[in-house]
């Protein structure tokens, strides 16, 4: 089974700034930002038979790690205009 890259900065490479300004600056960020980086391991780990999981198991990492991914997105998105509404 090939994987997927499923980093952050490859999930969405247009916030790529963004990612790296909100891990420096914002506490919260990165809790969220680290969450979801451990949840795409474990998940590679589990695809990988390197850690054995139920399917449920799985699953349910992949939803937590998609409710995140879309906390972080909005998160990006604001940052990023409130960014673009500064440089105007």
């Amino acid at each position: 089974m090939s994987l997927e890259n499923h980093s952050l900065a490859n999930e969405l490479p247009e916030f790529k700034e963004e990612i790296h300004e909100l891990k420096m600056s914002d506490a919260h960020f990165r809790k969220l930002f680290d969450e979801y980086h451990f949840l795409t391991r474990e998940i590679e780990n589990m695809e990988q038979e390197i850690v054995l999981a139920t399917t449920m198991e799985e699953e349910e990492f992949k939803k937590r790690r998609l409710l995140l991914k879309d906390t972080l997105y909005d998160y990006l998105k604001k940052a990023k205009h409130e960014r673009d509404s500064q440089a105007v």
